[in-house]
């Protein structure tokens, strides 16, 4: 017996709720990788890591402008570069960018 298909508007809530459900997983990982290592996050990212998470479980996006990230992102370009930082600070990584004379990262 063969599947339904699809609507594109059933596919579309699908790819938000795997997005949503994606960056609610990266949020808890962050935030759980700074406790289990000790880190002790500045009260901004605490606020940061908080704020988002109980955006994007309210609205499934923690953005507005859809010029800040993508369609079926639930994160922005610019939270989900914070959110790596974070990550990275608590896994014990350098956190920021590292960047060359001529603005290329690496």
């Amino acid at each position: 017996m063969k599947a339904r298909a699809k609507s594109p508007k059933e596919r579309l809530e699908a790819e938000r709720a795997r997005a949503k459900r994606a960056a609610l997983r990266a949020l808890k990982r962050a935030k759980d990788a700074a406790e289990t290592q000790k880190v002790a996050l500045s009260t901004w990212e605490g606020e940061f890591l908080g704020s988002v998470e109980t955006r994007v479980a309210r609205y499934g996006r923690a953005f507005r402008d859809p010029e800040k990230g993508g369609p079926g992102a639930a994160l922005s370009m610019l939270q989900t570069q914070k959110l790596k930082e974070i990550a990275g600070k608590a896994k014990g990584g350098k956190s920021g960018l590292r960047r060359s004379r001529f603005g290329n990262v690496g």
